[in-house]
């Protein structure tokens, strides 16, 4: 897909993009450049370890959305092909 900057340097991301990447407005965005190639990809949350029935466990800090069975369920899959391709 195509897109374009304005003079300003705003970029828009297409909604299909957006939605593939679960992407929502006001989400913090990590921006790099890496041999000549710009990458876009949501900033790390904050965390905080604590022990949680015997287990060492993240919780992110300060508000966040409970992620859906969807989401979990397509980052699996993408982690599986990784190791699978890798």
């Amino acid at each position: 897909m195509k897109t374009s900057m304005d003079s300003a340097g705003r970029l828009v991301l297409p909604k299909a993009i957006r939605d593939e990447a679960e992407l929502r407005p006001g989400e913090p965005l990590e921006v790099t450049c890496r041999n000549g190639r710009i990458e876009i990809e949501p900033a790390p949350r904050e965390v905080r370890t604590r022990e949680r029935h015997g287990f060492r466990v993240a919780e992110p800090v300060g508000k966040y959305e409970t992620l859906s069975e969807e989401t979990v369920r397509k980052t699996r899959e993408r982690i599986r092909a990784r190791r699978k391709s890798g």
